[in-house]
């Protein structure tokens, strides 16, 4: 009798797993998901390991350690844009890891208004200047980045050095790389643009 009721219970744990797997169907928050997946994958860790399953076992402890893995990515990314306020420092320095380095000359013009989009800028060092805007970019930010947000595909204006400079160039594909496994860059990216939209509304009105 003792026996029956533990292999009920391990088959209960089993129908749980079931369960859980079958819940993430129904879940439109990606924490939660995850948070379903990882109960299913320890659910059927237990039920394969007191069964002897030994190919369920393997494939659910790579499933809970991946799935574990995603979830603190998820919440890491949701506790960065909690605390990232507009009076926080941006910090675009990962580009530096991802695009070409470039030395530029005081004079030079980087790229002219008209020409086609192929890449963003970061600044490490030196000064650029925007021109018909009177806006000048120190070392430490980006620019460029707005053309690829824009449909026309187009530079929307001129851009020259105003000192020796030394940039950093990434085309759309290290860009797009850049912010799927840098998020921190990825917000400080859309903070910018959301600020210089308002601005250039502003400026307009």
């Amino acid at each position: 009798m003792e026996f029956i009721t533990t292999n009920h219970m391990i088959e209960a744990v089993g129908w749980l797993a079931v369960l859980f797997k079958l819940a993430t169907f129904s879940m439109n928050s990606m924490i939660w998901l995850r948070v379903l997946v990882i109960l299913s994958s320890v659910c059927f860790v237990i039920y394969s390991a007191l069964f002897q399953i030994w190919p369920l076992l393997a494939i659910e402890i790579i499933l809970l350690s991946m799935n574990a893995y995603r979830l603190y990515e998820l919440i890491a990314l949701r506790r960065l844009v909690t605390h990232m306020t507009d009076d926080s420092e941006a910090d675009f320095s990962a580009a530096m890891a991802y695009g070409k380095k470039r030395e530029i000359q005081a004079g030079d013009v980087l790229f002219e208004k008209g020409d086609p989009v192929d890449s963003l800028y970061y600044i490490a060092e030196g000064l650029v200047e925007i021109e018909g805007q009177d806006v000048t970019v120190p070392a430490g930010n980006i620019f460029g980045e707005m053309a690829f947000f824009n449909s026309s595909a187009q530079r929307m204006a001129t851009v020259h050095c105003v000192e020796d400079t030394v940039v950093y160039e990434l085309n759309e594909k290290r860009f797009t790389r850049l912010q799927y496994e840098d998020p921190k860059f990825a917000m400080a990216v859309m903070r910018l643009v959301t600020k210089r939209l308002v601005a250039n509304a502003a400026h307009t009105h």
